[in-house]
């Protein structure tokens, strides 16, 4: 079958190569993929960011038909949609699995870096981990939801956020994007989305931001605080370490930043700031598999639409290409079924 996979030496792109998988085990099963969404998190993976993996089959943002299944498997059959989700599996007995905190599992295994991923013709799951795609729910869009939705669902959750809220979003591309119609049409907030492109916020305008920022600007901390008296919560999604600073500023007292990106360096706090006016920092991490079986839900109900485009498995470095120029606006998906 075709598979991307980390070169090696690791240079932050990926080798096409015919890779064959062995044969499934107990509790797993095989997986024929239909699309899988390349993720900044990917790039991570292929940069070697995380630790070098080279060999790797990349890919966290799949969907796919299930083929097989081991002879214990009951939570699945052949026939089944099923998602492959950054969080493969986790131990399922520590304090995190036990107490709906999974995603922390300490010995997580995590798709397209610890484990083989989806960007390939055929995947091997977890069982137990493979959320099933509900009807309704266009496959394609799906793949976004799988990680980008759940990622952005679960920070809102994080932010604890509430009907009249105003929320900040930063950075409009494939989560933000998503982070804004959750915001908007799940939880029922009040919506600013800051990015430095102007297609981007165009799209965020679409999806039902009600202010629109231009990151770029010297003052976004000062006019947020002058428009609606500072948010509530600020979910960060900008891969720049700038944006962790602007979005204190931007915070009203008792205001809480939700870290989602995944910049190199350290965040910068107003330390009086962050006393004086009660400011929380939390990190988001994905969902858990209750999480994504929510955002599936939402997606299949109508309430979220994520901005997707398909190609080729072979163009998929040009895509890298692409979001490291920081120039596409929503996910692009491999098609696999026209490979």
């Amino acid at each position: 079958m075709k598979a991307a996979v980390v070169r090696d030496p690791v240079d932050g792109f990926v080798d096409i190569k015919d890779v064959t998988l062995r044969p499934i085990k107990s509790g797993e099963a095989l997986v024929d993929m239909e699309y899988c969404g390349l993720c900044h998190t990917d790039l991570h993976v292929a940069a070697g960011d995380f630790g070098e993996v080279p060999g790797r089959i990349i890919g966290h943002e799949g969907v796919g038909i299930v083929s097989q299944i081991a002879d214990d498997v009951t939570c699945l059959k052949v026939g089944d949609r099923v998602s492959i989700a950054w969080f493969f599996s986790g131990c399922g007995h520590c304090e995190y699995c036990l107490t709906g905190r999974e995603a922390l599992c300490r010995n997580v295994k995590n798709s397209g870096f610890t484990v083989d991923g989806a960007m390939a013709q055929q995947c091997i799951v977890d069982a137990a981990y493979a959320v099933k795609v509900p009807e309704g729910l266009d496959p394609i869009e799906a793949t976004s939801l799988t990680c980008a939705g759940v990622t952005t669902y679960k920070a809102l959750k994080v932010g604890e956020t509430k009907p009249g809220q105003w929320v900040e979003v930063v950075g409009a591309g494939g989560l933000g994007n998503l982070a804004v119609q959750y915001a908007k049409n799940v939880f029922g907030a009040h919506v600013i989305a800051v990015d430095g492109n102007d297609d981007k916020l165009a799209a965020a305008k679409e999806n039902g931001a009600d202010i629109l920022i231009n990151r770029h600007d010297s003052d976004v901390g000062q006019q947020i605080q002058e428009k609606v008296g500072g948010v509530h919560n600020s979910i960060v999604t900008a891969v720049t370490t700038d944006a962790f600073k602007q979005s204190v500023d931007a915070l009203r007292p008792d205001g809480r930043l939700v870290a989602v990106a995944l910049p190199s360096g350290a965040m910068e706090l107003n330390i009086a700031k962050t006393v004086l006016d009660g400011i929380q920092v939390v990190g988001s991490l994905v969902g858990t598999r209750t999480d994504l079986a929510e955002t599936f839900q939402f997606g299949a109900e109508g309430k979220v639409h994520p901005i997707v485009q398909t190609c080729r498995l072979d163009d998929i470095n040009d895509i890298i290409k692409e979001m490291k120029s920081n120039s596409i606006v929503g996910r692009m998906v491999v098609d696999f079924t026209k490979e």
